[in-house]
Parts: structure tokens; sequence; C-alpha cells
């Protein structure tokens, strides 16, 4: 059986996992809002805040950074390499894909 202590820690992460998910959605909404307009200022924010939370949420689910970071960059070699079905895209992936290669950490 789970202690009393136990038992908090997992409400307090189940709570906190449930405020990411909100802040998520929340983030995308202010995203889609902000294409709507001009200017980058509120799209970047937004963006910068939907990659923070996802990094936070994988890493309250179990999955370190660099797992994160590694699948990100497979899925990309994968897209890459299977002839994506936009093929426009193939430039921008590979862009993408050289970026977190290459990032200064």
């Amino acid at each position: 059986m789970y202690g009393r202590g136990r038992e908090i820690d997992i409400a307090k992460n189940l709570r906190v996992i449930e405020w990411l998910k909100a802040e998520l959605v929340d983030s995308v909404g202010v995203l889609f809002k902000a294409l709507l307009k001009t200017g980058n200022d509120i799209k970047v924010d937004a963006l910068a805040t939907i990659m923070i939370i996802t990094y936070l949420l994988g890493r309250k689910v179990g999955i370190n950074f660099q797992t994160l970071d590694m699948r990100v960059k497979n899925k990309l070699s994968t897209s890459i390499n299977d002839s994506h079905e936009v093929e426009e895209w193939r430039g921008d992936l590979a862009d993408l894909l050289n970026y977190l290669e290459n990032k200064k950490r």
C-alpha cells in the first residue's frame, strides 16, 4: 500500500498534468488568434509557450528532455526519408533537423 505522502505526491502530479494540458490548449488558442493578426511577437510567444509546456508535460509523464529531443530528430529524419506527403515541407523539415543537430547547448 502507498503511504499518505505518496498519495499526496500522485494527486499533486495529476493536478500539475491537468494544469499543463489546460495551458497547452489555451496556448494553442492564443496562437490561432495571433495567426489572424499582423506582427510576430504574440505568435512567437505562443509558440515558445507551447514548446515549454510540451517539454514540461513530457517530464511529468516520465519522458526526459533528451529523449523527447531524440524522438523529434528521429521523426524528422523519417519524414524526410519517407518523402513526406507535402513535398514542399521536406526542405523545412531538413532545415529544422539541421538546426536541432547543430544548435549550441
